[in-house]
């Protein structure tokens, strides 16, 4: 008998609404179909921002601390059914499933905790200006519907990230996640229900970018676009809405440098640089894709790193000796092993990974989409390798020799998102930090969030800020009432 797929509708205005067509959606690990998606219309789209629309009006006067106790309840049930969203989380995406259990989904359990209460005390806050004839204040206000566009890479940990900071502030929701990882937000979806959420607040549309995410997009009545995801579609999100003024909130791509002087702690500069290159697949728009190794160290440095690199597991996600799961698709794969062979073929040295190392993979993920983390060293700092984003376990390890030498390939690229020193030298991180083009530098750490500071990109790596007051400011405009006596 042929396997029983899950099957995900659209939630709109509260309820589970079937669609016309639905898109099939396959198991990164094996290769097979397991779910079917639905693949919403602009009438879907329409009805789900109607269903917002009317929700709105309730929703944005119902007081800041009762929004909150629902977002808090929201992170309760999902802390209570964890084991069933990591599952659906590494299955849908590929990651390993204890990767899903330590960062993805209690990832999505603080930002609704977090915004929860944070919101208590940022919504509720506004300047105050007396003088003899008038009093001037301002109050922070709920805009309205949210068109919120999430990405497949992290679906639950990113999605939430915009949700809970948009509907805590008082707006209503319309959201579409990816189509390649649309599974686990119909659990989601069944703990608004359960939170007691009010319908309407939170709508998901499903389908492709190009027909559902385009309808939400240039949908006349929806003022705030919130998008996470590549250059290219953000360019084409920009281009298509511009007429309609929306306020826009776009975090995009990266090809993140590490600089590595040689008075590192190397030990640890290697195990964190081997994370931040090659963790959930290297499908993250912070991991590390250029390495810039002081010429003192550089040899010692690829080889102990190479060394590394070779010894960590790829294979099924629901072992727990897996470093690496699969990639999100049999497309994207080609696209990740194009760029190896280009660097190949254009002299570079492929230390280890793709085309190098075997794959020994268990019979249920012989058709999965892998690829073993891969090290590219002898590469010009213009090979496509260097300047574009890979978005896979592809990483480049080149010498420098001084700071303003690396500062300068560092930022040559399009993209300007994260970046991270090594280096024990205090002086050096304060010259060094402002000269970098990246919205966030990391030094001798990577991917140390607080959600309190601000995060997002320059260049083509995005336009404004996410986190803490930076969230609540997008999701809200400040109103000033000026009053004479």
């Amino acid at each position: 008998m042929p396997p029983v797929l899950e099957t995900v509708h659209n939630f709109i205005d509260g309820e589970f609404q079937p669609s016309d067509e639905y898109i099939d959606s396959y198991e990164p690990s094996t290769g097979k179909v397991w779910a079917r998606i639905a693949n919403s219309s602009e009438e879907d789209i329409n009805r789900a921002v109607e269903a917002a629309e009317q929700a709105f009006p309730q929703w944005s006067s119902t007081p800041v601390d009762q929004r909150s106790k629902i977002l808090m309840k929201i992170a309760d049930l999902i802390e209570e059914r964890l084991d069933e969203f990591v599952e659906i989380e590494s299955k849908d995406q590929g990651k390993p499933v204890w990767l899903a259990k330590m960062v993805d989904i209690p990832r999505v359990i603080h930002n609704f905790r977090y915004f929860a209460t944070y919101a208590l005390h940022d919504l509720n806050s506004s300047s105050l200006k007396q003088d003899t004839s008038s009093t001037n204040y301002t109050v922070k206000c709920p805009i309205g519907v949210t068109g919120l566009i999430s990405p497949w890479n992290l679906p639950l940990y990113l999605l939430s990230f915009k949700i809970a900071p948009a509907i805590v502030c008082g707006n209503t929701v319309v959201a579409k996640p990816s189509e390649m990882t649309s599974v686990s937000v119909k659990l989601l979806a069944k703990v608004f229900q359960d939170a007691g959420l009010p319908k309407g607040v939170v709508n998901i549309v499903l389908g492709y970018g190009k027909t559902a995410g385009q309808a939400l997009v240039v949908h006349p009545r929806v003022p705030v676009i919130s998008f996470t995801g590549g250059t290219a579609t953000a360019e084409h999100i920009r281009r298509s809405a511009a007429h309609l003024c929306k306020k826009f909130s776009l975090e995009l791509g990266g090809k993140n440098p590490a600089i590595v002087f040689e008075d590192c702690n190397f030990d640890k500069c290697i195990d964190v640089c081997i994370r931040s290159s090659f963790i959930n697949q290297g499908e993250v728009c912070l991991c590390t894709s250029r390495i810039f190794v002081q010429r003192g160290i550089y040899e010692k440095f690829v080889q102990a790193f190479v060394e590394k690199a070779k010894s960590k597991r790829v294979g099924d996600p629901v072992d727990s000796s897996t470093f690496c799961g699969a990639l999100i698709s049999l497309e994207h794969r080609n696209k990740v092993t194009g760029y190896i062979e280009g660097a190949r073929q254009g002299g570079a040295t492929i230390q280890c990974g793709h085309g190098v190392l075997d794959l020994d993979l268990p019979a249920r993920c012989k058709d999965g989409y892998f690829v073993r983390p891969t090290v590219i060293t002898d590469i010009a700092d213009d090979a496509p390798a260097m300047k574009e984003e890979i978005f896979g376990p592809v990483t480049c390890i080149v010498p420098f020799d001084d700071e303003a030498e690396v500062i300068q390939r560092a930022n040559s690229v399009k993209y300007g998102l994260c970046a991270s020193l090594w280096t024990e030298n205090v002086s050096r991180v304060h010259r060094m930090s402002p000269k970098l083009d990246v919205g966030t530098v990391w030094v001798n750490c990577w991917l140390v969030r607080d959600l309190d500071m601000p995060f997002g990109g320059i260049k083509e790596s995005g336009t404004g800020r996410e986190g803490g007051k930076y969230s609540t400011e997008f999701f809200t405009e400040e109103k000033t009432i000026c009053i004479q006596y």
